[in-house]
């Protein structure tokens, strides 16, 4: 059994509500708290500063992330009742870098979401992976990646689970 109460969709978000977000990118120590929808719309300058704090940190390539993605984060933290950042693992690859992971690590797809701005592999401090699993696969929303030892992968592919 979930550890948190099923949310109606409408109470986690709505067209007039304000949406942030906090992240905390571990490879570049970088943080950002942001407003990226209010009055009904996307905030340009606020979504600037997500892909740039998103960007390929081995290559410094940068990309717009799927306003989408965000509002998935925005929903799972909504779910959650949490208000912590994001611990960013991965957020935009390049295909370069994808090429990379892909030849050298395990479980890399070789036409990966993260390509085109459409993933993220997160963690929150102090909460179990397994709830921010949960939450997202409750959303129905995308695929969700749980790695136990690490982070959770969140999309928005297909609906899928692994």
């Amino acid at each position: 059994m979930l550890a948190f109460p099923i949310l109606a969709r409408s109470a986690v978000k709505t067209e007039t509500s304000v949406r942030h977000l906090a992240f905390a990118n571990l490879h570049t120590g970088e943080k950002l708290a942001v407003t990226y929808f209010e009055n009904g719309r996307y905030i340009p300058e606020a979504l600037n500063e997500v892909n740039y704090l998103l960007r390929d940190h081995r290559t410094g390539d940068k990309h717009a992330m799927d306003t989408g993605l965000l509002d998935l984060l925005h929903d799972v933290q909504a779910r959650l009742a949490v208000n912590k950042p994001f611990q960013v693992i991965s957020g935009y690859r390049s295909p370069k870098t994808n090429a990379m992971l892909q030849k050298n690590t395990q479980g890399v797809a070789k036409k990966s979401l993260h390509m085109q701005g459409k993933a993220i592999d997160v963690c929150l401090e102090g909460v179990d992976l397994k709830n921010i699993r949960d939450a997202a696969l409750l959303l129905g929303r995308g695929g969700v990646g749980y790695y136990p030892t690490g982070f959770v992968h969140l999309d928005t592919g297909n609906v899928r689970s692994w």
